[in-house]
């Protein structure tokens, strides 16, 4: 009798959980304020919402500057400031940041005004990966024209990029601690970008033969793989939930064994993003 009553509360209850599990999220309206290295982000992660069925996503507006710090979104006259209209008006659910140097008032005064009309509104600050590959290099006045990343090393990137992360998780728990209501997460995209170098250091990167390929330029804007990896890893925080599973995103539709490549961006930007504890997400 037991045995039978067992088998029949599972039978009421196992679709509900199933259901619970494939469930989408509620979209959400989002606002980004960046640069070069982060607002060609906002289009890919509406491709994957709509790909992963999330009904409503929509970006309200994007504040592009190249090469900037928040601060100059912020400072934007009234006339083209496209970020303080919509946070004024309590309607963003979240918003993304991309600061180039720390500290950075914009963040902390964007998160201030944000938070004051919309008590519920989720930040996001990306973590970029370094400007040609050095920090020195990126601060001195003379930049070279181009820079060979396949002579590079994990360990040598890691030597140039963990100082430069540090300072952002520093500057997050700062102000985490100071404006305890913000909560304001990290998106690991530099973190992932070493991952896919590692792979493709490894020869494990599918389609992808040299570090070179992954960039356009010495300073570092990203090609399609890097552009579609961060933008995975948006998604993942965002929506707190894997991406792994989407399907093909558009924009490596032409590059050589896409699919797999997809995957992969799909595996490292999940294991970039639930293994940050400044993410906001667990796996």
């Amino acid at each position: 009798m037991r045995s039978l009553l067992l088998v029949l509360v599972l039978l009421v209850f196992s679709p509900v959980h199933a259901k619970e599990d494939v469930a989408s999220p509620r979209g959400l309206k989002v606002l980004t304020a960046g640069h070069s290295f982060h607002v060609w982000m906002p289009p890919l992660v509406a491709e994957m919402a709509k790909a992963a069925g999330i009904q409503g996503h929509e970006q309200l507006a994007i504040s592009s500057i190249g090469g900037s710090k928040v601060i100059q979104h912020w400072d934007l006259p009234e006339e083209k400031n496209k970020a303080k209209p919509v946070l004024e008006a309590g309607k963003a659910d979240l918003f993304t940041m991309a600061p180039t140097f720390l500290p950075d008032p914009g963040i902390e005064n964007f998160t201030k005004l944000g938070l004051e009309h919309n008590p519920k509104l989720r930040l996001t600050l990306q973590q970029n990966w370094v400007p040609f590959e050095d920090p020195v290099i990126w601060l001195s006045k003379s930049k070279p024209k181009s820079i060979d990343r396949d002579g590079v090393t994990l360990a040598q990137l890691r030597a140039k990029h963990d100082p430069y992360f540090k300072i952002i998780e520093d500057h997050v728990k700062e102000l985490n601690a100071r404006i305890p209501e913000a909560k304001i997460a990290i998106v690991p995209s530099g973190e992932a970008v070493m991952a896919l170098r590692d792979k493709v250091i490894k020869g494990e990167a599918p389609g992808i033969k040299t570090q070179n390929e992954l960039f356009t330029d010495a300073l570092g804007h990203p090609g399609a793989q890097i552009r579609v990896l961060s933008a995975y890893c948006h998604y993942s925080v965002i929506y707190r939930r894997s991406p792994v599973g989407l399907p093909l995103v558009s924009q490596l539709t032409k590059l050589p064994e896409a699919e797999k490549l997809n995957r992969l961006l799909q595996e490292i930007a999940w294991k970039a993003v639930t293994g940050h504890p400044m993410s906001g997400v667990v796996q």
